[in-house]
């Protein structure tokens, strides 16, 4: 029976390297929708705890992944022979910047060759991580067709960008849309029908892997330059006595033209600060350099530095120093309500915050534990005493559950909300708040 039959029927058997934000979740939509599952990671702790049925990643429900364990449907392991069995394979493994913002695709190469090891004709293979046009066709095809087997002929390939955004309540993995492009017309047909008999969301199809490399690319450099608008738009509105706060919501009744972004401590995740510099990268080999997204880069890597400076004024205001002033971090992810630290602005704060001699706690009911300085450091309770003792609080997470900000209002001498999410929590204006100030 050919490949495309066998997804067709849910008979094909899926294999899913690297079991992480993109990964996992996209393991349990595959399960649910009918297909075994086998997963694969180099970390024994992640496998043994899916083979337990314990989860770990927020957006997946818990109690669907441990239904699927104990049905068989899922199964994880370190132990790459079993790709041997598998009739598809999706790649979804870190794709990180070096320190010079040099894409590492170490772990791409890592995968696919021990992919290639274990080829076998009609099957696919689809890489999901985040890469600059071209990564598929110029390094996986050579290194699956190394095998001898040729893509389009006796093995299939494609691009698939994953699209997951941490904590976002509407859309998941099942629903949101997919783009596909194959390095042949076969190629792509085959990702595609995979895809259709996977998610409850459109599949839209383009020429060419690089189109889909592209289009993750174009996606998150849209972000990227927006939110450096908004951040530089914050500090001039600063300057000028003006609150960028509600111009943002004036602009956004404008019913078409304008789209709101909102400015902060700075960009995390691992999309943004980190995929449009993979184009940067690429952009390079053909003489060509991408002045927008590096200086777009730049504003937004300067608003840790901008929100130390804007706190040593307040405190400053009140005849304090920065150096020796106790100072609560209100939120340590990168986004609010999700656990998530990669890239967090609010790591690069507190660091910045140290440097100048400041004494830093931390408050995060998502993130109970942070590994920093080699040492782990655990979040503070939050009380009407303990609130007392610090000479500012800095809100550098929008968590918008699990956090009492009346009880933070109340009680804090001086709060520096970076994220405006103080006031609205409260069902107030800004300017009814005591001692509080915004970006």
């Amino acid at each position: 029976m050919a490949l495309i039959d066998r997804i067709k029927d849910k008979t094909a058997k899926i294999g899913v390297i690297g079991l992480g934000y993109v990964g996992l979740p996209l393991a349990v939509e595959k399960a649910k929708a009918g297909f075994s599952v086998l997963g694969f990671d180099v970390q024994q702790d992640k496998c043994d705890k899916i083979n337990r049925g314990e989860n770990y990643i927020g957006d997946i429900v818990p109690e669907e992944l441990s239904d699927f364990v104990s049905k068989g449907l899922i199964k994880a392991t370190i132990d790459f022979d079993g790709l041997k069995n598998c009739d598809v394979v999706a790649i979804c493994v870190p794709t990180p910047l070096d320190k010079f913002k040099q894409p590492d695709l170490s772990y791409v190469e890592a995968s696919t060759k021990e992919v290639a090891k274990r080829l076998h004709k009609d099957m696919l293979v689809v890489l999901e991580s985040t890469t600059y046009p071209g990564t598929t066709e110029e390094i996986l095809k050579p290194l699956l067709e190394a095998s001898g087997l040729k893509v389009g002929t006796d093995i299939y390939l494609a691009f698939s960008p994953e699209r997951v955004d941490p904590g976002n309540a509407t859309y998941k993995t099942h629903n949101t849309p997919k783009v596909v492009g194959g390095c042949t017309a076969q190629c792509t047909e085959i990702a595609k029908t995979l895809y259709e008999s996977v998610l409850d969301a459109p599949v839209f199809v383009v020429s060419s892997p690089k189109e889909a490399e592209a289009t993750k690319i174009l996606e998150n450099t849209f972000r990227i330059v927006n939110c450096a608008l908004a951040n530089e738009m914050a500090i001039l509105c600063h300057k000028m006595g003006i609150n960028v706060w509600d111009v943002i919501k004036a602009a956004s009744t404008k019913p078409f033209g304008f789209v709101p972004f909102y400015p902060g401590p700075g960009i995390g995740g691992h999309c943004i600060p980190l995929d449009p510099f993979y184009l940067t990268y690429k952009a390079r080999e053909y003489d060509y350099h991408t002045r927008l997204i590096e200086l777009a880069g730049e504003i937004n890597d300067s608003m840790p530095d901008h929100v130390v400076e804007r706190l040593m004024d307040l405190l400053n205001d009140r005849s304090k120093p920065l150096r020796g002033s106790r100072v609560l971090l209100l939120g340590v992810a990168y986004k609010g309500d999700i656990d998530d630290l990669r890239e967090s602005p609010s790591l690069k704060v507190w660091k910045q915050l140290e440097s100048k001699g400041a004494v830093v706690s931390y408050h995060d009911p998502y993130c109970p534990e942070v590994d920093w300085k080699g040492e782990k450091v655990s979040s503070v309770d939050v009380t009407e005493k303990s609130l007392k003792e610090y000479d500012a609080v800095v809100i550098t997470t929008a968590h918008k559950h699990k956090v009492d900000y009346k009880l933070v209002a109340d009680n804090s001498s001086l709060v520096f909300d970076t994220k405006n999410v103080l006031a609205p929590a409260l069902g107030l204006d800004p300017s009814e708040l005591e001692n509080a100030y915004l970006l």
